[in-house]
């Protein structure tokens, strides 16, 4: 597997941020739009917990390159 192109999922529970290195174009919108869940200089750098599921959607939505995306868990 190539070391750049990394896939990672982190969840608050009902909604899972998937994360693709490959994609990210560093464009930090992430960073500006949600700095309590996307933190770049801590591991792991998404928290998902730190934030609602809206927001997080919200955010995800304005990433350019793709290197973000998200599903909503399936509830019991």
């Amino acid at each position: 597997m190539d070391p750049k192109d990394i896939k990672k999922e982190y969840t608050n529970g009902e909604v899972t941020i998937v994360w693709q290195s490959g994609k990210c174009i560093h464009s930090g919108n992430c960073v500006r739009n949600n700095p309590d869940v996307f933190k770049p200089k801590e591991q792991p750098w998404i928290t998902a917990e730190n934030s609602t599921t809206e927001k997080i959607i919200e955010t995800i939505n304005k990433c350019p390159s793709g290197a973000l995306s998200f599903y909503m868990n399936k509830k019991d």
